[in-house]
C-alpha cells in the first residue's frame, strides 16, 4: 500500500471514530487498527493525534462543502436566484440533521476539544476550524450576490445555520426548521429593504 492509500484509510478511519466519539476518546492505536496501517507508518503521515485531527477536519470540510453546494445546485440552479438558494441550503441542512449518524457539528465538537482558549487549545485543530467556517461563510455570502449587502445577508444565514446546528444536536431536528423560518424573514426585511 502506498502513501496516498495509507493516508486515505487513515483519515476515513479517523473521520469515523473522531466524529462519532470524539477526537480525546479515540488513541492513535485505534486509527492504526480500523485503517490497517502500522503505527510507523501512521506517525510518518501524523506526526501526532493534533496532526491527524487538523487533517481529518480540512478533509470532513471539503467533503460537507461539496455535498452542500452540490445539493443547493440540484435544489436551486443559480438562474433561481439567491433566496431559493439559500433556502436549499437550509433543507440540505435539515438532511445532514436528520441523517442517524448526526452527533452535531464536528468544527463545534473539534473545538471544544481541542481548538479554544483552554490549556487543551492546539493551533492546528483552531485552524483547521477557522478555516471551514470561513470558508463555508463565504460559500453562503457568495449565495446572496442578488442582495443590495451580500455580505450582511450570507453573514446572517452563517449565524441561523450555525445555531441550528448547534440546537439540533442538543435539542432535536426542529432547530433547523425553526431556522429555515428566521432565515426566510431575514431575506424578506433585506428584500422589503431593497424596494424601499
Amino acid at each position: 500500500m502506498d502513501d496516498d492509500e495509507a493516508r486515505a484509510r487513515v483519515l476515513e478511519t479517523a473521520e469515523e471514530l473522531f466524529y462519532q466519539r470524539g477526537i480525546h476518546a479515540v488513541g492513535m492505536a485505534e486509527v492504526r487498527d480500523g485503517a490497517e496501517v502500522s503505527l510507523a507508518r501512521l506517525y510518518k503521515l501524523y506526526p501526532s493525534k493534533h496532526h491527524l485531527a487538523a487533517a481529518y477536519l480540512r478533509t470532513h470540510g471539503r467533503r460537507l462543502r461539496t455535498r452542500l453546494a452540490e445539493s443547493v445546485e440540484r435544489a436551486a440552479p443559480a438562474p433561481d436566484g439567491s433566496r431559493a438558494r439559500l433556502l436549499a441550503a437550509f433543507d440540505s441542512l435539515q438532511e445532514t440533521i436528520d441523517a442517524p449518524d448526526f452527533r452535531g457539528c464536528a468544527f463545534v465538537n473539534a473545538w471544544a476539544e481541542l481548538g479554544g482558549r483552554g490549556a487543551e487549545s492546539h493551533p492546528l485543530v483552531t485552524e483547521a476550524v477557522r478555516e471551514h467556517k470561513t470558508l463555508f461563510r463565504d460559500y453562503l455570502i457568495g449565495l446572496a450576490e442578488d442582495y443590495d449587502d451580500p455580505r450582511a445577508v450570507g453573514e446572517s444565514m452563517h449565524v441561523l445555520v450555525e445555531g441550528a446546528l448547534v440546537t439540533s444536536a442538543i435539542l432535536g431536528a426542529r432547530a433547523a426548521d425553526q431556522a429555515r423560518g428566521a432565515a426566510s424573514a431575514v431575506l424578506a426585511t433585506a428584500e422589503a429593504a431593497h424596494k424601499a
